[in-house]
């Protein structure tokens, strides 16, 4: 049976905080997340993977335009809203079962977009969470796109900001905690469910180099909610105000100096499509001679190298000494490595011999 990665994660969805949450035209976050996935989504009937869907709010909206989706989500509760919400809506069905992002049962090649709105912050090893990413890789058709969310690295000082919270100490310490390395932890669930639960919040680059490490083609990093999220809640009965908070997030949607500046990200990326038979010959006749030994193999960087030599090596004071680099501290910097030979690849190094 899936997993959860940490029992208090279904503890906290068990209370049937999500459903509500995710309330149609309730808020900012539905209504953006809403227009993107109207732009990125292949047009109905195409087959939708939505990994972690939760009680399938957005599942059976989907359903609903068209689109033939299948939900998994590890959260039993969870699992049985979705049907029900499924059960409702007759002429619009779509399936929900129990699974894990980071072992899918289902089949390779086998949808056109997989989402992943939820997995990519309760996965807290980033290791899990390449997986997740890997997982949807492999499940989506080639020329398929990826979504996935994220919260951002600022969300818990945003949010104690706009609450007031933040003269808690309690919460002065979560929101340490966050910005310090990600890691967001509730101390007291049951006295302040809205506080959240255990997840990760990233930095954007680092949902970018994750995406890549997947071996997945990143499109768009964008910020759901925009500045807007810091008021829309006073704001949003006011269909005038409305439209103006939608249209500021649209605005700054993709400028980098605000990404982290909403609650929510979403990493748009794309599986690359097997090439045709002439593109194939073509490249076959590029590519270098590769250099092999027992433990080292030298050839063409790949954007998806960087997870496995931020693992093998680079991060290992041992390992990077002999490169003559300081270990990295992170994945964004292997992956900004491993960028960055590629580029000089493709000006024009090679291989001597």
């Amino acid at each position: 049976m899936p997993s959860v990665p940490d029992p208090e994660i279904e503890t906290h969805y068990d209370r049937g905080v999500e459903q509500p949450r995710l309330a149609r035209e309730a808020s900012l976050e539905w209504v953006r997340t809403q227009e993107l996935l109207l732009r990125y989504l292949p047009a109905p009937p195409a087959a939708i993977l939505d990994v972690g869907g939760g009680p399938g709010v957005y599942a059976g909206w989907l359903a609903e335009r068209g689109y033939a989706v299948r939900l998994v989500d590890p959260v039993a509760r969870h699992v049985a809203e979705a049907r029900a919400a499924a059960d409702a809506q007759a002429g619009h069905p779509f399936t929900a079962a129990l699974g894990d992002a980071r072992q899918l049962e289902e089949i390779d090649d086998a949808f056109d977009a997989v989402l992943l709105m939820g997995p990519l912050y309760h996965l807290v090893e980033s290791r899990d969470r390449l997986q997740a990413l890997r997982e949807a890789h492999r499940v989506v058709r080639p020329g398929g796109r990826v979504l996935g969310t994220a919260i951002s690295r600022f969300a818990s000082l945003l949010d104690g900001l706009l609450s007031g919270w933040l003269s808690d100490p309690v919460f002065q310490g979560i929101v340490a905690a966050d910005l310090r390395t990600g890691w967001h932890r509730n101390p007291e669930p049951d006295r302040h469910p809205e506080w959240f639960t255990t997840a990760y919040f990233h930095r954007p680059e680092e949902l970018a180099a994750e995406v890549r490490g997947a071996g997945l083609r990143l499109e768009a990093l964008l910020n759901i909610e925009g500045p807007g999220w810091l008021v829309w809640r006073d704001l949003w009965d006011d269909p005038a105000r409305r439209a103006g908070l939608v249209e500021a997030a649209r605005a700054v949607e993709a400028e980098p100096s605000l990404l982290g500046c909403g609650a929510h990200l979403l990493a748009v990326a794309r599986r690359d499509p097997i090439p045709a038979a002439g593109q194939a010959r073509q490249t076959i006749r590029r590519l270098p001679h590769e250099i092999r030994t027992a433990r080292l193999v030298l050839r063409v960087p790949r954007a998806d190298d960087a997870a496995a030599i931020f693992q093998a090596y680079a991060q290992d004071p041992e390992g990077s000494r002999y490169l003559a680099w300081r270990p990295n501290r992170s994945l964004t910097e292997t992956q900004q490595f491993v960028d960055c030979s590629a580029a000089a690849w493709n000006r024009g190094f090679q291989f001597p011999g």
